[in-house]
């Protein structure tokens, strides 16, 4: 493949080609069909963890694309236009439900774990008609070609994504199918997932974007393997005990996950031949360096940080094979713009960047997106050769008596010490203040709160960034991907001094608190919080 980016000086080679001139397949049910007419028989799909081990060739994924999409056109689904709510743990059936909902309308795949009332809104958003579940059957339909003389276009919807975690209203975010195919293709950039050596290994949910493209569409498009943990993925305990066979079996050449996944693989075993792999890719949450250090002492490959947000399809940067650069989580993609405004905040523009949010009348930028660009709500900045190097997100500002505070460089403080496995920074409620930092910290030893807090006293960027707590906790709150998921240590953080307070959150910052301690109204004063007695 001639369009490795593997250095920075690839880039103005590959985009030399304008991307109109690359002859991309019209939409994701094209690229399938592109692959499978040119090697029907290479192995698609091996698909672990649900029941006995199958293997789809790209014939048969095809195969089975085209009998959800026709269920789904028997059923009355209007081709084009309707949308298929997917409520799917990861199984060979999830792949075809969701391409095959993009071959004849809009598919919309949500976490199952989501509380019902969230489920009931984005379908009520989305217009979803037919809901999937993990006992639908699509094999009574023939599977041999679709049943409609539709095809999509590069500007139809292909998907409906949610954003968010598992707690509050998720916002819905559409992507095009010029998009999706795009994403597949600039993937391949990195070479992990070009040739027909490559073979990813899948364990994200696939109602996430990462998983979706990453170990779906980028390989389905170069011709690639994905070898699926099932249902359970990376928390299949299982399977996971078994990880470095499982890459030596299937000669794994990479995959995708968060450092919560890396620091809980086991050893390589000795006599395990994992020589296939290329390297790791990790982001979504800051990466302690004795995770790092770990996994590329023990399996002697890179571990690459890579950048990118549902607002932006999947990915945006993504750290080049042969020129890594410390503290950077990559180089942004071909074709793709990243810069930082006068304020620090990151914003892309390029062929990825979505329409805005799904309202109840279509996509609306609603001021996410100004002049093409996406406002991400990410803090940091961009090099001249494009590197973007992340300091925090804006809505996670701790504003102590008028000063911000960035939480990340607190965060790093922390997971210095070698005995912190994870560490996440919050703004607690002050009345002199306005908010203090206070930090909650995993460690792989036993290691008192009150060292924490004087090592962390120690290295603070300036006195006012010094926690004033640091709490040692079993597990650091996340989202179904293991994404940080701060809102449930900032309403902690209120328990903590008020005992029996009810926090109500939105967007990660408390609104109301419910309660009749005498300390709450001087603690609420500068933060325009509401108070309301249980008498």
């Amino acid at each position: 493949m001639n369009d490795l980016v593997l250095t920075p000086e690839d880039l103005p080679r590959v985009e030399s080609v304008p991307l109109e001139e690359r002859d991309l397949p019209a939409s994701t049910y094209e690229l399938l069909c592109r692959t499978a007419a040119a090697m029907p028989d290479k192995p698609a799909l091996h698909l672990l963890g649900e029941g006995p081990e199958r293997t789809w060739t790209y014939a048969e994924l095809l195969h089975r694309v085209h009998q959800a999409a026709n269920h789904y056109l028997s059923l009355g689904l209007e081709p084009g236009k309707g949308t298929v709510g997917l409520k799917l743990r990861n199984s060979g059936k999830a792949y075809a439900a969701l391409l095959g909902a993009q071959a004849v309308g809009i598919a919309n795949p949500v976490n199952p774990s989501l509380a019902p009332e969230h489920v009931d809104h984005i379908f009520a958003l989305t217009g979803a008609e037919i809901v999937v579940t993990d006992e639908s059957d699509f094999s009574a339909q023939p599977g041999d070609r679709l049943l409609t003389g539709h095809r999509p276009e590069p500007g139809d919807l292909a998907a409906y994504f949610h954003t968010g975690g598992t707690t509050g209203t998720p916002k819905v975010a559409p992507h095009t199918h010029a998009m999706e195919v795009y994403m597949a293709w600039v993937l391949g950039c990195s070479g992990a997932y070009a040739g027909g050596d490559a073979v990813a290994l899948a364990g994200l949910p696939l109602f996430h974007v990462n998983a979706v493209h990453v170990t779906g569409l980028a390989p389905f498009m170069h011709g690639g393997t994905v070898v699926s943990l099932g249902p359970l993925g990376y928390r299949d305990r299982a399977l996971m005990a078994g990880f470095w066979r499982i890459v030596e079996r299937f000669r794994v050449t990479a995959f995708s996950a968060v450092p919560t996944v890396y620091s809980s693989l086991p050893p390589v075993p000795e006599g395990v031949d994992i020589s296939s792999l290329r390297a790791g890719a990790v982001g979504a949450a800051p990466l302690p360096s004795t995770v790092r250090d770990g996994f590329e002492r023990s399996a002697r490959v890179p571990m690459l940080e890579g950048y990118g947000l549902t607002e932006a399809t999947c990915v945006s940067a993504a750290t080049p094979a042969f020129a890594p650069r410390p503290g950077s989580v990559g180089l942004r993609l071909p074709y793709q713009r990243i810069r930082a405004t006068p304020e620090g905040e990151l914003e892309i523009s390029g062929p990825a960047v979505f329409p805005g949010y799904l309202g109840p009348d279509g996509p609306d930028p609603a001021g996410k997106i100004v002049d093409g660009w996406l406002r991400t709500g990410d803090l940091g900045h961009v090099d001249a050769d494009g590197y973007v190097y992340l300091t925090g997100r804006a809505k996670d500002l701790i504003i102590r008596g008028g000063h911000n505070l960035d939480p990340r460089p607190i965060e790093e403080s922390l997971l210095a010490h070698p005995g912190v496995t994870g560490a996440a920074v919050v703004g607690r409620p002050d009345a002199h203040a306005g908010e203090v930092p206070v930090a909650y910290v995993t460690v792989g030893a036993a290691v008192a709160e009150d060292e924490l807090l004087a090592w962390a006293a120690a290295r603070a960027p300036e006195p006012a960034a010094a926690p004033k707590a640091v709490f040692v906790v079993p597990t650091l709150p996340t989202t179904a991907v293991g994404k940080p998921y701060k809102p449930e240590l900032v309403a902690d953080s209120v328990r903590r001094l008020f005992p029996g307070v009810e926090v109500l959150l939105e967007d990660g910052r408390p609104v109301a608190l419910i309660g009749d301690d005498p300390g709450l109204a001087a603690t609420l004063d500068r933060h325009q919080i509401r108070h309301r007695s249980t008498s």
